[in-house]
């Protein structure tokens, strides 16, 4: 075979190469994030999602829909099937009894039946979030009080750390900086506890623990994925490092900023192998959280900005 020939043929199998890349990965991923229930509902403010994870989703090239609460279950469906993936974020609302409840079962559940069908539907839970799907999986109570309101602490990783799908392309200096400084920022008063999961088939079945950590009384798990799920839940804020400024033990250093993208552009990387649309781009852009403005509220709130809804 001549040169010609040679780079001819080079030219179509690169081309080839990166025509396959885009046949299994979605460019333009577009995840919904989940409101919940305001403590005092007014008439134009009955829900929110704070502006943090909108932000945190959005750094690491998603576009974001809200979720709306107390929505029908077809209209959830629909929306399910033109999304790429679903965040539950940290609040302080019912994982049993709440409008947030209901909506992430609903999810949940569609997310199951469609991996199963080999239809790659990522969630991702944040504190609450974390502490809903451990409530989903479990399908019973499985929290237990830890002394976790206002603390950042490094990760206790699990020998399962280093080959899980979130970790396993991470830099070493960040796994490292993860396990040895204060990256990691609590806001809860919930855990589920070592001894709860060891004891608790369906959590053990379920999902693989990544990290624990402490609260110098009962160890509980920090962070965990799903073994044949692409679900992830962490029990503590990566979004907060770069984006809330609120409270001294929100963490900004160079290492806690690169936490909160490189978690980010793990889960929005998950969105990516996601095949969902909506009917059309302009379908699509309807339901953006751009039509909605951000309020500070910063002055009083752990949150510097919040959607209201």
């Amino acid at each position: 075979m001549d040169d010609n020939n040679m780079r001819l043929l080079l030219c179509f199998a690169l081309l080839t190469l990166s025509n396959l890349s885009f046949a299994t990965r979605n460019d333009r991923p577009i995840i919904g994030v989940l409101a919940q229930e305001v403590f005092k509902p007014q008439p134009d403010a009955t829900s929110y999602i704070a502006a943090s994870y909108v932000k945190f989703l959005e750094s690491a090239g998603a576009r974001v829909i809200p979720v709306m609460i107390n929505q029908t279950e077809e209209e959830y469906t629909a929306l399910f099937h033109s999304i790429n993936g679903v965040l539950f974020p940290g609040g302080g609302v019912s994982v049993n009894s709440s409008g947030y409840a209901r909506a992430a079962k609903i999810f949940y559940n569609l997310a199951i039946e469609a991996n199963r069908r080999e239809d790659y539907f990522p969630i991702w839970g944040t504190c609450l979030g974390f502490e809903q799907l451990a409530y989903l999986t479990a399908q019973k109570p499985v929290l237990v009080n830890t002394n976790t309101t206002s603390v950042s602490l490094p990760l206790n990783f699990t020998h399962e750390a280093r080959g899980s799908r979130m970790f396993k392309d991470f830099p070493a200096e960040l796994m490292k900086a993860l396990a040895t400084e204060d990256l990691t920022e609590n806001s809860h008063m919930w855990s589920v506890s070592v001894e709860t999961y060891n004891g608790n088939e369906d959590l053990k079945k379920f999902y693989k623990v990544l990290s624990t950590n402490t609260d110098g009384r009962i160890e509980f798990i920090s962070t965990w994925e799903a073994y044949d799920y692409p679900f992830y839940g962490v029990q503590w804020h990566p979004e907060k490092n770069a984006f809330e400024w609120t409270r001294p033990y929100y963490m900004h250093s160079p290492n806690a900023v690169k936490v909160t993208f490189s978690f980010a552009d793990f889960f929005v990387s998950e969105a990516r192998k996601s095949f969902h649309t909506f009917e059309s781009e302009e379908a699509a852009r309807k339901l953006l959280i751009y039509h909605h403005s951000p309020t500070y509220t910063g002055d009083s709130s752990t949150f510097e900005q919040k959607y209201f809804f």
